[in-house]
């Protein structure tokens, strides 16, 4: 950072923290390097950036003083939550603050006759289902980092998990939101009922990566835990087959509870982690879980078992307990820190494509791996076709860090080439800012910065994510004509 950047960060410091606090307690504001640290990256953490300020506010009052404070002194505002994201989209402006909602977890209301829950927004994803299970009831979206990520995150993203395919992602069980736009209006989107009046501008908020809005609040719906819940696995000595096998138990009329694919590296990664019974012969494994009755559970794991076999699985083993279903889910729910115990670094990829193309994209990421000399294992959403490659690479060594870049943004657009998008779960970020150039036209990006520009005229929320401006986009054009590719020189890095 040059003398010049610097002393424009101290002089724009100063003025956030005298703006703020006049709102917040001093223990709420956070300026100092060693403070601030610890908020400068989220999941992603190939790329850094230290916070101007971070903000940790303590009530509702404290959300809207603090937007209306940056609103008036053009301060760019970056929502955070546990910081579990894996695309940038909690990575700080350099000249703005990072609104920590961290302090928001209380869960307000269990309404067991109305099967809803409201909660704020920093609670924790897995503590949802645990307040509700004395009533016999759970929250249903399980991403993989549920024990630590928050409800507000999993509404910025739009969050899925491995029970996705049969109960929806986040937009699918959140009925309502509360929150603050960046003028400091409160807003509120949905309803306790099953619809809204006016357009369905909460679908337009679930998902949104902090572009829109200060969520606070979040009304949630919950199902009854199911009678019993049995597992399959599956091993196939071919991925083709594997891949096969999940669009046929789709084709028989069969929605599993959770339909999951790993390939060979991923299983020998987690099954030295955590022991989870996975046959490391095979060249992919599929999890196939059935929920309901006995009788339907039953039924089902017949049907499952059956298409299967007939699309080639080598051996199938259905779990006899909650104990030994929950082992077999263990993998799954750790490969990505299993991913952590064999890499200094991985960057994990989030794209969605036709089931019927699983395989095709695993031979292409196969081919890829060779291309840019660094290894891959691969966790699927396999009933959505919701891809998680995770690229293994070394930060410390800045070619490894761009080879992986160019392997992240070959699976992307090769995803969109297959008739896929470039995210499912993980949201954009920073990440996939050069990939939305190959998904969206220039009039479709300007679309999105209309709808971003009805929230937020000024452009202050979460600026410089999500959506590629139309110069980024020529330039990112150029240089795939000139056969290279562009990365992403404008982000800190390691």
């Amino acid at each position: 950072m040059t003398t010049a950047s610097l002393s424009e960060r101290a002089a724009r410091q100063a003025e956030v923290v005298h703006a703020l606090s006049q709102h917040v307690p001093a223990h709420a504001l956070l300026w100092h390097s060693e403070d601030t640290t610890p908020y400068e990256c989220d999941g992603l953490t190939a790329y850094r950036q230290r916070p101007l300020v971070v903000c940790l506010p303590e009530t509702y009052e404290q959300v809207q003083a603090v937007l209306q404070a940056c609103h008036a002194i053009n301060a760019p505002v970056v929502a955070r939550g546990a910081g579990t994201g894996l695309s940038g989209g909690a990575m700080p402006h350099a000249l703005g603050v990072t609104l920590s909602l961290a302090k928001f977890n209380q869960i307000l209301k269990v309404d067991a006759t109305s099967r809803t829950a409201v909660v704020q927004c920093g609670v924790r994803n897995l503590a949802i289902s645990e307040a509700a299970s004395p009533h016999g009831l759970y929250y249903a979206p399980d991403p993989s980092s549920q024990i630590a990520c928050t409800i507000g995150g999993n509404v910025a993203e739009n969050s899925g998990g491995v029970h996705c395919l049969k109960y929806g992602l986040t937009v699918h069980n959140v009925l309502k939101v509360k929150g603050f736009t960046i003028a400091g209006e409160p807003v509120e989107f949905g309803s306790d009922a099953l619809d809204a009046p006016g357009y369905d501008l909460l679908a337009a908020m679930v998902g949104s990566e902090g572009m829109l809005a200060v969520v606070t609040e979040v009304t949630v719906k919950l199902i009854p835990k199911p009678m019993l819940a049995r597992c399959i696995m599956a091993s196939f000595d071919d991925i083709r087959k594997a891949g096969d096998a999940v669009a046929a138990v789709i084709a028989a009329g069969i929605i599993p509870a959770g339909l999951e694919m790993m390939d060979k590296p991923m299983t020998a990664a987690v099954e030295d982690f955590v022991k989870a019974g996975y046959d490391l012969t095979a060249e992919a494994i599929l999890l196939c879980e059935s929920d309901g009755t006995p009788e339907e559970v039953e039924e089902e794991i017949g049907r499952m078992s059956d298409v299967l076999r007939s699309a080639g699985a080598t051996a199938i083993t259905v779990s006899n307990s909650e104990e030994e279903r929950m082992r077999f889910w263990s993998g799954r729910k750790n490969a990505f820190p299993a991913s952590g115990r064999i890499s200094p670094d991985y960057m994990c990829m989030d794209s969605t494509i036709p089931r019927k193309r699983l395989a095709d994209i695993l031979l292409a990421i196969q081919e890829m791996e060779k291309k840019y000399q660094l290894r891959c294992a691969n966790v699927f959403h396999a009933g959505d076709g919701n891809l998680h490659p995770l690229i293994l690479f070394d930060a410390n060594d800045a070619d490894q860090l761009h080879r992986c870049e160019l392997f992240g943004a070959d699976i992307l657009e090769t995803s969109v080439a297959m008739g896929g998008t470039v995210t499912g779960e993980h949201g954009v970020g920073v990440e996939k800012l050069n990939s939305m150039c190959t998904q969206f036209t220039t009039e479709e990006n300007l679309q999105m910065f209309a709808l971003k520009a009805a929230f937020d005229p000024a452009g202050l929320l979460n600026p410089g994510k999500v959506i590629p401006t139309h110069n980024r986009c020529a330039e990112y054009g150029k240089m795939l004509v000139r056969g290279g590719q562009i990365s992403h020189p404008d982000l800190p890095r390691f």
